[in-house]
């Protein structure tokens, strides 16, 4: 049992400190956004790129899933339209439809 939790471990502390090493490019990125009038830089590209969008189509594939399996309280309910929206709509659009780098203020300011 103890060998079973090692490789556990290891990644959760392997993804912990790369998401710790990355805290100072957001912070970067952030300041490059103000300076460049509030556009995204290629480190905010580059990580949106690697580590978000996959994330997020993660999120829409086990939204879509939770959602499926929900489906018939939702319809008892009368709540279908709104676990659709977040559940799976937004993680989507974040996904598919967001600019690439941009927060969420960003990308709605370009619409």
């Amino acid at each position: 049992m103890k060998r079973a939790k090692r490789p556990v471990v290891a990644s959760a502390l392997a993804i912990s400190m790369a998401f710790g090493a990355l805290s100072p490019l957001a912070a970067q990125a952030r300041q490059m956004d103000d300076i460049e009038g509030n556009r995204p830089g290629e480190i905010a590209m580059i990580a949106d790129t690697v580590l978000v969008r996959p994330l997020m189509l993660g999120a829409t594939i086990v939204g879509t899933a939770v959602y499926t399996v929900s489906l018939p309280f939702t319809l008892l309910g009368k709540n279908e339209d709104e676990a659709a929206e977040v559940l799976v709509k937004t993680p989507a659009r974040s996904t598919f439809l967001r600019c690439l780098g941009c927060t969420p203020a960003q990308n709605a300011m370009d619409r």
